[in-house]
């Protein structure tokens, strides 16, 4: 589907009705550092499927997550995200 189809759901209703279903899970068990928590969880695989995207490409990966590339560099090593090789190669090398 695509961005203007009419059935297409927006992410931050996704990401709402997975935290309503998350609390609820909880029952009455109070969550702490939820903020923290949710980051370490979305930003790897964001900064994945970007650099899939981008076919490693460090730079244009940023770009695209509105990040300098060292802040880039600094989540990929604290994550310890493999980053996809962007490297072309030549038969008969």
């Amino acid at each position: 589907m695509n961005a203007d189809s009419p059935h297409t759901i927006p992410l931050r209703q996704h990401v709402q009705t997975t935290v309503s279903q998350y609390l609820q899970d909880m029952g009455n068990t109070v969550p702490e550092n939820l903020y923290q928590m949710l980051l370490a969880e979305i930003e790897p695989p964001l900064i994945e499927e970007i650099l899939k995207r981008t076919g490693g490409n460090q730079s244009r990966a940023a770009g695209m997550l509105g990040i300098t590339r060292n802040t880039l560099r600094t989540k990929i090593q604290r994550y310890s995200i493999k980053v996809p090789s962007s490297k072309i190669i030549r038969p008969g090398r």
